[in-house]
């Protein structure tokens, strides 16, 4: 029941935030596998994970990605798309956050980086929107790994069937539950919305 709700957890990118990064790697990779299949790549990529837990540079971040995703690009290049990653807020987006009743602790839960952080947080004002942030470049965590989502729980002092969780990627939504979260494939705000409403979170919205 919702009222065993404590704590509504978003990620940001694909639920609040419009990303283009998919069909610019797609379109490097001279589309060699699918969306999907790309998501599941860049999930489990040693490079990716360096750099989104920020153990390693911009640089040596954009340098190993080519070589291991044979990308027929120039690290300026890659570095100055991969910034544009974040196109902005979907309509909607903080009005979303901002109708989550003021008992639940809003938070976001991201695997992010040095690059996108200051643009999420600064540039589209996400960092008043929530109680919290986890992002993976600061608590060197990262989803779907369950330490991600345990980590929250330890945080909020709660446990982890109090949290309800709305990510837009498969694998995520899979290591969520694992842990025992309430967790939910959204994309974009109509979608979370919907879900934020029928799991008794939203009223009169």
């Amino acid at each position: 029941m919702s009222h065993e709700t404590r704590v509504v957890l978003f990620d940001v990118g694909g639920v609040l935030v419009q990303l283009n990064g998919v069909p610019i790697m797609l379109q490097w990779m001279n589309h060699r596998v699918s969306a999907d299949e790309l998501w599941k790549i860049w999930l489990t990529s040693p490079v990716v994970r360096a750099f989104e837990s920020g153990k390693i540079a911009p640089e040596d971040f954009a340098d190993r990605l080519i070589e291991d995703m044979k990308l027929p690009v120039e690290r300026e290049c890659l570095l100055r798309e991969f910034v544009a990653w974040t196109l902005g807020l979907y309509p909607g987006a903080l009005d979303l956050v901002e109708s989550v009743p003021r008992r639940y602790v809003r938070a976001t839960l991201c695997n992010t980086n040095a690059l996108h952080w200051p643009r999420l947080m600064i540039d589209l004002k996400l960092a008043e929107a929530f109680d919290h942030h986890f992002a993976s470049h600061i608590t060197g965590k990262l989803k779907p790994d369950e330490e991600a989502f345990l980590h929250v729980a330890e945080t909020l002092d709660c446990r982890a069937d109090e949290i309800l969780f709305i990510d837009d990627n498969r694998l995520n939504v899979e290591g969520a539950l694992r842990t025992g979260m309430r967790a939910f494939q959204v994309r974009g705000v109509d979608e979370a919305r919907s879900v934020l409403r029928e799991a008794g979170i939203l009223e009169n919205n």
